[in-house]
């Protein structure tokens, strides 16, 4: 929700699969870091569909905490991006509103958000993506999906991150309605887990850093990062989301992902 898929983008550094990496790439930097980025999304494919419940606790800068309850769903949709179903369950001043994302590998991501007060479904336009996922320190391009086609990509080095030996590869956005200028991305060598994003706003300032933290393996294959944490350098603030109870597998399909069931989900 969030490789942030991240990583720039949230679900993708949730939903890592177990990868096995070959000990060298070769090509320019700028080939090097597309196969890096590719391998770490096609490692990700074969899930269908799952479900999980979700805690985001928005933190000020000085430390007052609001939580929120959320549940999940992700769809994959074959050779495209997923679709992805945000709804939220308590506080009442959220309850009933859901945020859905059509993802795209050449286009920017299609999104909708129900308010269930106005009881009317808005589009979140291109343009408007870069601005903050209800008062979260998440934007609303970071709940798309980074899909490796997107972004130009260029190994930068090695380098440690925590206990682990990690690739670090620059992310630039090719679509112009983007909030960052790059984001500096650490994945591990063991499985191309996202560790850590630095973003960089549109003047090339270190706006944003995100870190994925507690991973647990599921289905002896799929990696997911239990707590994602981002922190915006500007504001002070932070957002951690926390996962668990998640089921794969579930009777989920295309008709739970349209903009007629957003107003329809409880």
């Amino acid at each position: 929700m969030l490789f942030l898929r991240v990583t720039g983008s949230l679900i993708g550094v949730i939903f890592v699969a177990v990868f096995q990496m070959a000990q060298a790439y070769e090509g320019t930097p700028e080939e090097i870091g597309q196969m890096i980025a590719t391998d770490a999304r096609e490692s990700a494919r074969g899930f269908n569909n799952f479900t999980a419940n979700m805690k985001m606790t928005l933190r000020s800068k000085n430390g007052r905490e609001i939580e929120r309850a959320l549940r999940l769903q992700v769809l994959e949709t074959g050779n495209d991006g997923d679709k992805t179903l945000f709804i939220f369950d308590q506080p009442r001043d959220v309850k009933g509103t859901a945020f859905l994302v059509h993802a795209f590998k050449d286009k920017p991501d299609q999104q909708w958000l129900y308010l269930p007060a106005l009881k009317r479904v808005k589009g979140i336009s291109s343009s408007n993506q870069s601005g903050s996922f209800m008062g979260s320190e998440f934007s609303y391009e970071d709940l798309g999906a980074a899909e490796p086609e997107k972004y130009q990509h260029t190994y930068l080095r090695d380098e440690a991150c925590g206990d682990y030996e990690c690739y670090v590869l620059e992310r630039v956005p090719k679509f112009k309605d983007s909030g960052y200028s790059r984001l500096i991305i650490w994945l591990d060598k063991e499985a191309l887990r996202t560790r850590e994003v630095h973003y960089y706003d549109r003047r090339n300032e270190h706006l944003k850093t995100m870190i994925a933290e507690d991973f647990k393996l599921y289905l002896d294959k799929f990696w997911r990062s239990r707590q994602i944490t981002m922190s915006n350098h500007l504001t002070g603030k932070s957002t951690a989301l926390v996962w668990e109870n998640y089921e794969f597998g579930t009777d989920l399909d295309e008709s739970d992902f349209t903009r007629t069931a957003l107003q329809r989900v409880r």
